[in-house]
């Protein structure tokens, strides 16, 4: 496969052998049109991780680019930034750092499809972010383990209070689950489904939970699997949170990093995520 790839007006630039890649050539602060949009959304599921650099987006053009992937999602916890509802800020000297490997949205099911930031502020150096692929970790298991994860699910803290920014998850409970392989609902591809928040795995014992969980979290962080971006100020980054999970590398100490939040989930029936204007 080449590493750039031409799909008029933009060219997808690969910056993984498995998965990622970065989207060069587009303007997502103008309209996008119908074509653009089929053609961006199916990058998107054949690379998973899409970074757009330099773009500068205002609170509501980043609704409007979330907009062309998914239906961009009201968080009913989380922070609003003034200008858009469905934008949320952050920034890592008050709301702390997000360095686990993790899902965002484990609280809901089913969990949201995408996320994506607009980085304002960054580290002069490092404060880079890690993407594995659970897709391709699962697809190297063995048959019979794969067998055995397709009836265990892992239990998670429920409380959407907890996932909110600077949250002191103080409260647990109540617990949600997810399967620990998920068919993604729009490849059927089959992926781990894994976060390290999660309390332990259902439909085995305690200490065959511990033992496989342990196993699965370690599995699913391999360096086999990962791609790293840096970033700098007006990067735009989304990324599927059903085939992937991340780590916000913490490598820079009291630097600022600043960044808005904006979370996609699949349309409701009957609606679809289209062209914008």
């Amino acid at each position: 496969m080449s590493i750039t790839t031409t799909v008029a007006p933009f060219e997808i630039v690969r910056t993984g052998p498995r998965f990622g890649a970065e989207i060069t050539g587009i303007d997502l602060t103008a309209p996008v049109d119908s074509a653009t949009a089929d053609a961006l959304r199916q990058a998107f599921l054949d690379h998973k991780v899409l970074v757009f650099r330099d773009q500068h987006l205002t609170p509501d053009q980043h609704v409007a680019a979330v907009r062309v992937f998914a239906e961009p999602f009201d968080h009913p916890t989380a922070a609003k930034d003034p200008a858009n509802p469905l934008v949320y800020p952050y920034n890592v000297s008050q709301t702390g750092k997000a360095s686990t490997w993790h899902i965002g949205g484990l609280w809901r099911d089913p969990v949201f499809a995408i996320e994506s930031l607009t980085y304002e502020v960054v580290p002069e150096l490092g404060g880079h972010t890690l993407w594995a692929d659970l897709q391709a970790a699962y697809d190297d298991l063995s048959e019979p383990f794969k067998e055995l994860l397709a009836s265990v699910s892992a239990v998670y803290d429920g409380n959407a209070e907890n996932y909110a920014q600077g949250s002191k998850k103080t409260a647990t409970g109540p617990t949600i689950e997810h399967p620990v392989v998920l068919a993604h609902p729009d490849t059927g591809r089959k992926g781990l489904f894994i976060s390290s928040s999660a309390l332990g795995l259902t439909g085995v014992t305690p200490a065959e939970s511990k033992v496989l969980l342990d196993h699965l979290l370690r599995h699913a962080s391999s360096p086999d699997y990962t791609i790293r971006f840096g970033w700098r100020p007006g990067d735009f980054v989304l990324w599927d949170n059903r085939a992937t999970w991340h780590y916000a590398i913490d490598d820079y100490g009291d630097g600022a990093r600043v960044y808005r939040k904006v979370i996609g989930v699949e349309p409701t029936a009957g609606a679809g995520a289209g062209a914008r204007s």
